[in-house]
């Protein structure tokens, strides 16, 4: 007999509870069983989910887990394993919809919450641009590369070119750092030497370069270094 959630007592239901108390009063377990929907001849799904999580040496893992890795987990077949990664993807989609368009920027940690979503375990260096007007307000922002994890090249030219397009007066720059260690590189600080001089001749100043990472951030302005 394969045991569903319906086959739960009345209170331990996942779905009941999350109609009545909603979705935040859901454990991880809970919110991961709505999604496999039914459990096998085995375990109940609430089991199914618990056992789940205790393959993972943290929860966070699963921002980077693989079909192939579900479906090397006793009781995770194909539509279980496709219907989680979903839902991951979907969580991660909606962390990247932060409305920056007309945000007004005032510190360097603001501009971090915008874009840590975008770098969470990307093994690859990107480069931001995020342009301004004169109230400081976002009118857009840019992927200017993606490179290899330990090499990020990019011409000065196709961030003014950006800049230039969208009537901005004023530059951010933001970077990831795939190891985690947020502080600057000598390539970092040429580089951005190079930007901020071209951005004085230009008119378009940089006001900022951010390098990130999912825990921490560095900020050339805040450290006087532009």
């Amino acid at each position: 007999m394969t045991y569903k959630i319906k086959d739960l007592p009345l209170d331990e239901r996942p779905r009941e509870k999350l109609k009545s108390k909603g979705a935040e009063s859901l454990s991880n377990e809970e919110l991961i069983a709505i999604i496999l929907r039914c459990g096998n001849k085995e375990e109940s799904v609430k089991d199914l989910a618990i056992r789940l999580v205790k393959t993972l040496d943290t929860f966070h893992d699963f921002n980077s887990i693989t079909y192939q890795d579900l479906i090397k987990i006793k009781g995770i077949k194909e539509a279980k394993a496709i219907s989680i990664l979903a839902s991951i993807e979907l969580g991660r989609r909606l962390l990247n919809t932060y409305p920056i368009s007309k945000t007004k920027i005032t510190n360097a940690e603001e501009i971090y919450v915008m874009f840590k979503p975008k770098i969470m375990n990307v093994k690859q260096e990107k480069l931001f641009a995020l342009f301004l007007n004169t109230k400081n307000e976002i009118i857009t922002y840019e992927t200017i590369f993606i490179g290899t994890q330990n090499k990020s090249i990019t011409h000065p030219r196709e961030i003014f070119n950006f800049a230039i397009k969208n009537s901005a007066v004023k530059l951010v720059l933001i970077h990831n750092h795939p190891t985690g260690d947020v502080t600057p590189s000598k390539e970092d600080l040429k580089f951005t030497k190079k930007i901020e001089n071209i951005g004085k001749l230009m008119q378009i100043p940089l006001i900022d370069h951010i390098i990130i990472s999912e825990i921490d951030f560095f900020s050339f302005f805040d450290h006087h270094m532009l």
